[in-house]
């Protein structure tokens, strides 16, 4: 079929990668990072023309001869609000924006609390999500408000740029699925959630399907639908019914491939679209590997591998010892005010290598809930890939398995943004060549990983489980009744 290429606008750099359509194998890559922004713009606020910029630049050199088709991914919840010119009203706003905190709370009320948006979109509003965005702008920057006519994310904005800003503009599935004003459940948007957030309509991207092309671009490039880096690394990873994913950042996240949405009424679980045609749905934990280095900051070690040399010292269930690593709160279960708890202090269990292990087993029993969430609405879960740097600790492998209950996939670190990116360009390619079913993607070969079986320690697991939970349950009861 030929060469494709993925894209992936993260925060700071673009990536692309190179593969080839029939095998996957990245034949080439570049990589830039983004131009530096003025000393006065906040590090929320960033001109999209600094996504283009280094795009340009991670593709020098001849890095895209040859290529047939492109797929972008790009950071989730980018808000690049345009006027009816097509220009920027101001610059994209991005990330978890603190400053859309209390426009969160102030949209929850509005619509008559979090089982209403739940219902509606399947999500209820937070700092990172472009409804929320456009409230704090209706408050904050009134007259940028009235001037905003189009509402793009970013892949929806980087797509449109490499097909020459055209009249039709379009988004897909699991973009749309994260503004909070597009439900998975019914595949459409809701415009009144938008006009209850700016205060007017504005216009919305067509969201077209999986394997559609967005287009051609003047030069005969093909350009696919797009998606979030969300929905991009999941696609990159091959991941399918029965598996999940867990990522280790400061705060935790599991999402599990899932043939239908799932409207949560508490609102622990975020309905996501993935970008092959199923659903993602998504349950966060505000405390991962936060926990751990408080952890090692408490014990005086310089590094999250010498907290884990130490848990290693020590013994499934940490000689008794149960740390509930709520350290800002939580999400899951919904604890926004409470704080972390130590317990099962005894002589024996007060020793640095016990309270170390118990680090890594409080924070992963934290995951195993989140999955447990999912579990307990029909979400089969086989296999367990576990991301972010945290996941190649010794002690995280260790215990990870027996906890989760389920095979645990570690994958070498790649750029799974990017591949899922191409994968979806090789898809619209085949697709339009005749030569791919609409509904099928490319089969590639799966990431190169570890795997890890629970095996023997399976029941030991369970009782590590079930120590934390008695814990979790005595402390806060009921946490967990929806």
């Amino acid at each position: 079929m030929g060469i494709v290429a993925g894209l992936d606008s993260a925060p700071d750099f673009t990536r692309i990668v190179v593969c080839d359509t029939d095998t996957g194998a990245v034949l080439r890559q570049g990589y830039a990072p983004h131009p530096v922004q003025g000393p006065d713009t906040g590090r929320s606020d960033v001109d999209p023309q600094a996504w283009l910029l280094s795009l340009g630049e991670a593709a020098s050199g001849g890095l895209l001869e040859g290529v047939q088709a492109i797929g972008v991914s790009a950071q989730a919840g980018a808000l690049v609000p345009l006027d009816a010119q097509g220009n920027t009203v101001r610059p994209a706003m991005t990330g978890g924006d603190k400053r859309a905190q209390v426009a969160a709370a102030d949209l929850v009320d509005a619509l008559g609390g979090r089982e209403a948006w739940a219902q509606a979109v399947g999500c209820v509003p937070g700092a990172a999500q472009p409804v929320t965005k456009l409230r704090w702008m209706a408050r904050t920057e009134p007259e940028n408000a009235a001037r905003t006519a189009v509402l793009l994310q970013a892949h929806d904005w980087l797509v449109w740029q490499l097909l020459g800003r055209p009249v039709r503009r379009t988004t897909d599935r699991g973009g749309a699925s994260g503004t909070g004003y597009w439900a998975a459940a019914t595949g459409g948007y809701r415009p009144d959630l938008v006009e209850l957030a700016l205060g007017h309509q504005a216009m919305l991207p067509e969201v077209i399907g999986p394997a559609d092309a967005a287009g051609t671009t003047p030069e005969g490039l093909m350009i696919s639908a797009g998606t979030a880096d969300t929905m991009a690394a999941a696609f990159g990873l091959g991941i399918g019914l029965g598996d999940a994913v867990v990522s280790l950042g400061a705060s935790g996240s599991v999402m599990a491939v899932h043939p239908e949405p799932l409207v949560d009424r508490s609102g622990m679980i975020t309905s996501l679209a993935d970008a092959t045609g199923m659903h993602l749905p998504v349950v966060t934990t505000l405390n991962a590997v936060r926990a751990l280095r408080g952890t090692a900051e408490l014990l005086g070690l310089p590094d999250l591998e010498s907290l884990s040399d130490l848990a290693m010292k020590s013994t499934p269930g940490a000689h008794g010892l149960v740390l509930l690593p709520y350290l800002e709160g939580e999400r899951t279960p919904s604890l926004p005010h409470t704080a972390g708890t130590l317990a099962g202090l005894r002589r024996e269990s007060m020793r640095p290598e016990h309270l170390a292990r118990a680090a890594f087993e409080g924070m992963l029993c934290g995951l195993a809930d989140a999955l447990d969430v999912l579990r307990g609405r029909g979400v089969e879960v086989r296999r367990v890939f576990l991301l972010g740097p945290a996941a190649e600790l010794p002690a995280v492998q260790a215990a990870a398995p027996a906890l989760f209950g389920a095979q645990v996939v570690v994958p070498q670190p790649a750029d799974y943004a990017a591949t899922g990116a191409a994968r979806q360009a090789a898809w619209a390619l085949g697709v339009s060549q005749g030569a791919l079913d609409p509904r099928t993607p490319p089969v590639w070969p799966g990431p190169v990983a570890q795997v890890l079986d629970p095996g023997e320690e399976l029941a030991v697991g369970q009782a590590v489980r079930q120590q934390y939970v008695a814990v979790r349950e005595q402390t806060h009861p009921g946490a967990f009744q929806q």
